[in-house]
């Protein structure tokens, strides 16, 4: 009956969801919709899904528009005409071209025209498949239209945009957002008739009554449709079934791949090595997951031969064949990790791989895999409207000045003290929250499938250059769509850089072997960098709360590093049991306080759950739930639920068999709690531990070649801290750092010995490419030789030159920058025009003599700070009152309990919420010496003493220990005063 609804996925134009509409044509007993979007299929899959709740009949299309101007209507017959229309509407997105006034022939949909597009071009001729469309409204046209004549042609559109008058307004609003202008200057063309709405099955019946043929041409169209997809335990997997010719082959490959790759992982394979692998083979197998392995396995065979880095971490890190094969670098058998966390027989899902390349190569191994293999699309997510951001765009659209909605979007009036528009502001602000307001992409998901992806979805070229169907992580999984994850991250390429750096810095060494992992794991200089918090610039383990954690642990291998990376989530924070571990960690006695059956569960975490397997495990045996169960509880930590019934399932089983068995309530519900703390944040053990090998080559890098590692940190964009901590690392680790210099400096920073040239790339206001022209000259006829010189061989303003100059780029000259200010200007003849044309004769510079004019390293330092946004020389070296009566960093430990002053290059700060919710500060900062130390402005003074930016804090406060690590509790703050920037005293 009805064959063009929108949802709000016709992005900013409709204004409920499909389950709504779903429930909308429930209750006015409509048997039977069309859910077509605007040139969007988005909810065509969950649609259709949800149907069968509501007992209604799908059937799916695309409103094929320009702009808001319709064009034609299609509705697809089958999933082959579901097909027809992905393809048809990826063309027009993929290519941007408009929608052309007639579709194209297609045999498995219905083409719908409008009733008033039809009589303004005319149309005379129809194919079988395509018909004229009239609402309710259109009938009294019909009656004197020639039209009518075409009976047969003729169907209801009752077109379905809105509910009631609130959601035309809503509608009306998204209009003007998405046409950036006043709600008052919306042109109506863009916006719905306030009749787009559902009218019940017998109201709609006898709106026809005297055209009782449109009725039944509608019937039988909506009849003819018919879509089918498998949901849920229904579904089966549409990924990529074979990478041979057959499944006997793959699973071949499959045995053979981990035969060769087994005495590279295992000199001396045990029995239990054996039995492991035979066990796992055989479950992929019965499974079918072969594929989805072999696959991985592809995409990192190509890695290794283009030398890219990678991690294979997620559960996959769980299997000893994804180990043997080389998907991952973690061995299971050394950690006993869970092989049914990653795969169980009642797991429905492949298993669970996430890749990382450096970012320098995702994209290239992105492209591999769409060349490879055929039926390849990236995921999508939806961004939706953020409440504040919606408050903003509202004000815009009924133009309030930018003060009254600054003050609206803070949200600190209440309803009542605000005018008629600011309560529509929020009123509707409300209503649209949580829209979907784009489609993205996603982080790191890529589909590769069995059947072409337009089965599934339309697809669209988002910048990223890669089609991306229209559809995301959750309606895919439902139905059968896995993806693969191929993540980038910096990490990886400040490892790979690190080797380049070494190789030409120290080119009489021999080549780095950064994969030997297990010299490193016992390395005790690595080690040390671990406990005492040396960990700068490694991936992973630099961040004040890791470094803080580790110390606490006095973490010194690689097993306690794994288990430093899970403890330091919120999952294990939170529920209190981070403390509790520290302390069974660090003090033996303390282990007797775990519950017997929980300490012979867990005894490496000391009965402590730590890892997502040991939800598994303490469900299975605990609790007595299945394995398929205990995964149940496991995914609903992660959040991969549409509906929690199935979880609240579980909860009951669980303290149902837990009671059973005699336990406590009280021991129940805290170990209950301890899972329900993990929800969203728990790391699978494998996850820990490939991260850990990561953070082990970094901390073999910074341990043996600190120099060339931070470098390789910089120049890949830094880390957790800002560029000039880490060149204060590279300081500390005996670095000679140097700003840019005409012949030596490159656009990242460059290492030449021990001295490091910092790069050009930190120059804010330097052109791009100015810098190009720079470094080709000198690559082409080498060093420049004096200003003139440069001068003579670089077209450059006055303005790019003066950079250069007051960053101290011709410092080689001996001349100070005064002068050579004086002489850009006189021998640019202070013109901005620059000649792009060779000089064909050198030309004869004029000798100007000029006065002594001297160079003050103040002003030095402010000219660092304006043009690299940091002085070079520390912030220490410019401050203007004496620093006394305050101790060090080293000397905390002796003031444990006592009030002391500490001064502080602020390094990093950031804002956290006690366990009641209240305001809290984090700050890190650097001694006089250059070493860390830790503070906290409780709830009482973190309004009254506030942070304000890079610089000297002189702090006093109380000095606190934990488990041997210090920090300060601060009561006062403040900055400190620096030097004044004598050209604006002067």
């Amino acid at each position: 009956m009805y064959l063009n609804c929108h949802t709000y996925y016709s992005l900013r134009y409709g204004t409920f969801s499909e389950i709504e509409l779903l429930k909308l044509a429930k209750e006015n007993g409509i048997s039977s919709l069309a859910l077509t979007d605007i040139n969007n299929t988005s909810a065509c899959l969950n649609f259709i899904r949800q149907s069968k709740i509501y007992d209604i009949k799908p059937i799916i299309g695309v409103d094929f528009r320009n702009g808001a101007k319709q064009k034609f209507v299609a509705i697809a017959k089958n999933n082959s005409g579901f097909f027809e229309l992905n393809k048809l509407l990826s063309y027009h997105l993929e290519n941007k071209i408009q929608i052309t006034d007639r579709a194209p022939k297609l045999s498995n949909a219905f083409i719908i025209y409008p009733f008033e597009t039809v009589l303004e071009q005319e149309m005379s001729f129809f194919n079988e498949n395509e018909f004229i469309g009239i609402s309710v409204e259109e009938i009294r046209k019909l009656r004197f239209s020639k039209l009518k004549d075409l009976e047969h042609k003729l169907v209801i559109q009752q077109t379905v945009t809105i509910r009631n008058k609130r959601d035309f307004n809503a509608h009306r609003l998204l209009r003007a957002i998405d046409n950036n202008c006043l709600l008052s200057k919306l042109d109506p063309s863009q916006e719905c008739s306030q009749h787009e709405k559902m009218l019940s099955k017998k109201e709609i019946e006898l709106a026809f009554n005297e055209f009782p043929k449109i009725l039944e041409n509608t019937n039988r169209l909506m009849d003819d449709c018919k879509i089918s997809f498998g949901f849920g335990n229904e579904r089966s997997s549409q990924n990529l079934h074979l990478y041979t010719k057959s499944f006997d082959d793959d699973y071949k490959l499959l045995e053979r791949l981990c035969k060769e790759g087994l005495p590279k992982r295992y000199a001396n394979p045990t029995d239990k090595v054996y039995q492991r692998v035979k066990r796992e083979l055989e479950t992929i197998k019965s499974l079918d997951f072969v594929s989805f392995f072999l696959i991985n396995y592809d995409i990192i065979s190509y890695a290794k031969r283009n030398n890219y880095f990678h991690v294979g971490r997620g559960s996959g890190a769980n299997s000893i064949v994804a180990y043997i094969i080389g998907i991952t670098d973690v061995d299971p058998i050394e950690l006993d990790l869970y092989f049914e966390r990653f795969i169980n027989p009642f797991r429905a899902s492949p298993p669970d791989f996430d890749i990382d390349f450096s970012w320098k190569d995702r994209n290239d191994v992105t492209q591999y895999i769409f060349d490879r293999f055929e039926n390849t699309a990236l995921l999508a997510t939806y961004n939706t409207f953020k409440y504040k951001a919606v408050v903003r765009e509202l004000g815009k659209v009924f133009g309030l000045p930018k003060e009254e909605i600054d003050k609206l979007s803070k949200g600190n009036l209440s309803f009542n003290q605000l005018d008629d528009v600011g309560q529509l502001v929020i009123k509707y602000g409300k209503l649209i929250d949580g829209f979907p307001n784009y489609i993205s992409v996603h982080s790191a998901g890529i589909l590769i499938l069995d059947k072409p992806i337009h089965n599934y979805s339309a697809t669209f070229l988002p910048p990223k250059g890669f089609p991306t169907v229209q559809f995301d992580m959750i309606i895919a999984e439902d139905v059968g769509v896995f993806k693969f994850d191929i993540l980038g991250q910096r990490g990886l390429a400040k490892i790979k850089d690190t080797l380049q750096i070494i190789a030409e810095n120290r080119p009489e060494l021999p080549p780095v072997d950064i994969h030997d992992i297990e010299r490193f794991k016992k390395d005790i200089k690595i080690n040390n960098l671990l406990k005492s918090g040396g960990a700068i610039g490694a991936y992973y383990v630099e961040s004040p709360a890791m470094r803080g954690l580790m110390t606490k642990l006095q973490t010194q291998d690689y097993l306690g590093l794994v288990a430093a990376s899970s403890i330091i989530r919120p999952g294990v924070s939170g529920s209190g049991m981070k403390e509790e571990y520290i302390k069974r960690h660090r003090f033996p006695e303390h282990r007797k306080n775990a519950h017997p059956i929980l300490l012979e569960i867990m005894p490496d975490t000391y009965g402590v759950m730590v890892y997502q397997e040991d939800v598994l495990k303490v469900a299975n045996q605990f609790a007595d739930l299945t394995l398929g169960e205990a995964d149940i509880l496991r995914r609903g930590m992660s959040g991969k639920f549409r509906s929690r019934e199935e979880f609240l399932g579980v909860e009951k089983k669980f303290i149902s068999n837990c009671r059973s068995k005699g336990y406590s309530d009280e021991l129940i519900f805290e170990v209950w709690n301890q899972i329900k703390s993990f929800a969203g944040y728990a790391f699978a053990k494998g996850h820990s531990a490939s991260y850990a090998v990561e953070s082990y080559q970094s901390l073999f890098l910074k341990c043996y070649f600190p120099l060339e590692f931070m470098v390789a940190v910089l120049n890949n964009g830094g880390g957790f801290y800002s560029a000039e901590h880490y060149i204060h690392e590279a300081r500390m680790q005996g670095g000679n750092i140097k700003l840019p210099c005409i012949n030596h400096s490159d656009h990242p920073n460059r290492l030449l010995g021990k001295t490091i040239y910092l790069g050009f790339g930190y120059l804010r206001n330097l052109e791009k490419f100015v810098v190009q022209r720079i470094l080709s000259e000198r690559q082409l006829n080498g060093d420049y030789l004096s200003l003139e010189d440069f001068i003579d061989r670089i077209n450059i303003s006055v303005e790019q030159l003066s950079i250069l100059i007051r960053i101290g780029c011709f410092r080689f000259t001996k001349k100070s920058k005064s002068e050579l200010l004086w002489h850009a200007l006189f021998k640019l003849n202070a013109t901005n025009t620059i000649t792009k044309h060779p000089k064909l004769f050198k030309p004869v510079h004029k000798h100007f003599e000029l006065p002594v004019l001297a160079s003050n390293p103040i002003e030095n330092a402010f000219d660092e700070l304006e043009l690299l946004g940091f002085p070079l020389c520390g912030y220490f070296n410019l401050v203007d009152e004496p620093l006394t009566n305050d101790i060090l960093s080293d000397e905390m430990s002796n003031y444990v309990n006592k009030e002391v002053m500490m001064y502080g290059n602020l390094i990093n700060t950031r804002h956290n919420t006690t366990l009641r919710g209240k305001l809290m500060r984090l700050s890190t900062f650097v001694d006089k010496n250059g070493k860390y130390f830790d503070a906290v402005h409780f709830t009482d003074v973190v309004h009254k003493y506030p942070i304000n930016g890079l610089g000297i804090y002189k702090c006093l406060g109380m000095i606190t220990e934990k488990f041997g690590f210090c920090s300060m509790i601060v009561s006062k703050s403040r900055k400190v005063k620096i030097k004044s920037n004598p050209r604006i005293s002067d």
